[in-house]
């Protein structure tokens, strides 16, 4: 890959970052307050209650402080953007990371050894 056209791609990759950084920011503290899918139907279907109260996410570190989508010790106002931006982060790091891994790994080794017929 070419100079120009790796910074290109960077380029691509760290606008796409700022634009969903902007979305986290910005309109996260404007998702619903009502229960997803799932909760729903637990809750229509009464086994919402039946649930495992210390279920092994629960013993994790970070569920301590990210519980419920949001950060303890935070204020409300800023709890969520915040969130937003951390999720976005680590996403884009744990994608980015990945992409890196598998690109060196597919490198086509150069052709050296190979013999051309005369």
């Amino acid at each position: 890959m070419s100079d120009s056209s790796r910074n290109k791609t960077v380029t691509f990759a760290l606008i796409g970052l700022g634009i969903a950084l902007a979305i986290a920011t910005f309109l996260s503290p404007f998702a619903s307050q009502n229960p997803d899918g799932l909760d729903r139907v637990a809750q229509d279907h009464q086994f919402d209650t039946k649930a495992v109260e210390e279920t092994p996410a629960k013993q994790l570190p970070f569920y301590q402080v990210f519980e419920e989508y949001a950060l303890r010790g935070v204020p409300d106002a800023v709890a969520t953007s915040l969130a937003g931006i951390i999720g976005t982060l680590a996403a884009f790091g744990l994608a980015w990371g990945i992409g890196k891994v598998v690109v060196r790994n597919s490198a086509v080794p150069p052709d050296d050894d190979v013999i051309s017929p005369e």
